[in-house]
């Protein structure tokens, strides 16, 4: 599960109110074929099919999966400290809109699901936006206790810390909701807090349940404190190991962890969690007693349990020291060749070469005031595919509606940065022109 915080969640609480969750139809036609490939199997295109070649491309890299790479060793450690844990790694990032929302009670109108917020093969198949899309089938499967890594896709801006591909990993463990099973938990509940009592960290913790964080109307509110408790012990002791000798803590200088109330559409209670590293607070994960009707439907009714999901990027450049997310892609041997399987190093830029910001400008085409216009993550996606790992960051800096002609202008500011070499004016301008002949031939715009 991506659970990606307070301000994201202001942000798509934003989206709910300021525009519908599908736009019916897009005012341009992409050039896409009737049919697209993805891994090895045809896909019927239809109008919501916008998934790109470029997103297509990193499909099969699983970078998650690479001893070597710093994605693949911060699984490993996490891995290593949920032991007697499965540990699943390679299911498909297809997925049906039913997985990656249905199944996990978002509502109808949730912002997630429209075609500038994710990625669509067609209307019955996407790339999942979270490792959460594999609860249901998960659980069905028999499994209890479970770690899930994968990649996930977002339709995103572009900048220094969002890129369109990402990793997440997914932890749960549920349990029979009587009194013996409880006991259990209440025990490792016991262990669990005499050994973060031993350990130089200090918990800033908050009520496990609450009027604005309450346990759900079919559980026991005891049952959902023990396991609430659980869920908060294992992570507190998963963030010790991980941070705890990386920030070089000491009894002067504890590591520090709060909990913070949230809201996700699959747990309840929920909770986000922030440590206190180099010198600022850090959100880190999200997490929550599993919502009763995800159990419902893997068929495991009788049981109740937690989950949590974090972003391996995100903790991946806090405890590498990683600037740039798009280093993560990088196939130079002067950024693979600092990493070992299995230790944490700091990472030491080889080259910081200049940047070249280029400008378009443009009208929109009149369009049917029922169709949508043109969306920043649109624009996105077309730099990316003209361009690639090119563009560093694409900012809108004007918007402007004609008082007389009532015509909408935008300007764009695409940064260019190699991460490996100097780009020249004239190879970006080259660039650029491309950018600009996509752009018409792609949404019918006039160039200002």
């Amino acid at each position: 599960m991506r659970l990606s915080g307070r301000d994201m969640c202001r942000k798509l609480a934003l989206r709910c109110i300021c525009r519908p969750a599908r736009p019916a139809r897009r005012y341009y036609t992409p050039a896409a074929p009737s049919t697209l490939k993805v891994l090895g199997t045809d896909y019927p295109a239809d109008s919501y099919t916008n998934i790109t070649p470029t997103i297509i491309s990193k499909l099969s890299l699983q970078l998650h999966r690479q001893p070597a790479h710093p994605l693949g060793t911060l699984r490993m450690l996490i891995e290593s400290h949920f032991p007697s844990f499965s540990h699943l790694s390679c299911l498909s990032p297809i997925v049906t809109p039913y997985q990656n929302f249905d199944s996990l009670s978002f509502p109808a109108d949730h912002p997630g699901r429209s075609v500038t917020d994710s990625y669509y093969l067609n209307k019955d198949v996407m790339l999942r936006t979270h490792t959460s899309a594999h609860e249901v089938e998960t659980f069905a499967k028999g499994e209890t206790k479970w770690l899930l890594t994968a990649d996930v896709y977002r339709r995103d801006e572009i900048d220094g810390s969002h890129y369109p591909v990402f990793h997440q990993m997914e932890g749960a463990e549920i349990f029979e909701a009587t009194p013996s099973s409880m006991k259990k938990v209440e025990e490792d509940n016991e262990q669990l807090s005499a050994h973060l009592e031993r350990s130089n960290i200090v918990i800033e913790d908050i009520p496990h349940i609450t009027s604005t964080n309450p346990a759900q109307p079919s559980h026991d509110p005891r049952h959902s404190e023990i396991i609430a408790l659980n869920l908060k012990l294992h992570l507190n002791s998963l963030l010790l190991e991980l941070f705890g000798g990386v920030a070089g803590a000491s009894k002067e200088e504890p590591l520090r962890v709060r909990w913070i109330e949230a809201y996700f559409p699959f747990t309840s209670p929920s909770y986000e969690v922030e440590v206190f590293f180099r010198g600022k607070w850090l959100e880190i994960l999200g997490c929550g007693v599993v919502l009763q009707s995800t159990l419902d439907r893997a068929n495991v009714p009788s049981k109740l349990g937690w989950a949590f999901g974090l972003g391996l990027e995100r903790i991946a450049m806090i405890l590498y020291s990683i600037p740039d997310i798009r280093l993560f892609w990088s196939r130079d041997e002067r950024f693979l060749s600092q990493f070992t399987p299995g230790k944490i190093s700091t990472f030491k830029p080889y080259s910081k070469f200049p940047a070249c910001f280029k400008d378009v400008s443009f009208w929109l085409p009149d369009r049917p005031e029922t169709q949508a216009k043109m969306h920043d993550n649109d624009f996105c996606d077309l730099a990316r595919d003209v361009a690639g790992d090119l563009v560093e960051d694409v900012k809108v800096i004007d918007k402007f509606t004609h008082p007389k002609t009532n015509r909408d202008s935008l300007c764009y500011r695409i940064n260019y940065r190699s991460m490996d070499r100097s780009l020249s004016n004239e190879e970006v301008n080259a660039i650029q022109d491309l950018v600009i002949s996509h752009l018409k031939d792609r949404f019918g715009v006039e160039i200002r």
